[in-house]
């Protein structure tokens, strides 16, 4: 490893530090939490859409849910990003595509087949930016407190600040 103003030295580490460097690979376990929160996430978007009778409950569940999705890839994605940079990403990736539907395009995309349907959705209805931010603050939410419960507390130090 190449010694230099910007690389980390062995004075700069830890002794007895567990903590993974930015080039140790990842744990087994955090990758499967990583694949079964993303899968979760799918299952309970299917789950609702599925259940429920296609009223309001399923259409603004869906809608949180569709953010929700994206937190869970934006974290899979992004393993170390704080809960609210990927909260704040995911909601920006849902308003953006729901504001897109303004011009039509994911209209005509959605007529040509399911996946686009399902990703772009296909007309704008104003609500859903609300129920997007709805999804968002529930996936903060779960995000801050699956990392307190993951992160080792001590009662000598201060807690880590996983919600910033």
């Amino acid at each position: 490893m190449p010694s230099g103003p910007d690389s980390p030295g062995p004075a700069s580490r830890v002794p007895g530090s567990t903590a993974p460097g930015p080039a140790s690979p990842e744990p087994r376990s955090a990758l499967r939490a990583r694949a079964l929160a993303a899968g979760a996430a799918v299952a309970a978007g299917l789950g609702v859409r599925a259940g429920a009778d296609g009223g309001a409950l399923a259409k603004y569940a869906g809608s949180a849910l569709y953010t929700v999705l994206l937190c869970a890839l934006v974290a899979f994605c992004a393993p170390r990003a704080r809960p609210v940079a990927v909260a704040g990403t995911a909601l920006a990736l849902s308003w953006a595509v729901e504001l897109l539907q303004l011009t039509g395009v994911p209209a005509e995309l959605s007529a040509r087949g399911t996946a686009a349907r399902l990703v772009l959705g296909s007309t704008f209805n104003a609500p859903d930016l609300f129920w997007y931010a709805v999804g968002a603050a529930a996936a903060w939410g779960v995000h801050v407190g699956a990392r307190r419960l993951a992160t080792p507390s001590s009662s000598a130090g201060p807690r880590p600040a996983a919600s910033r």
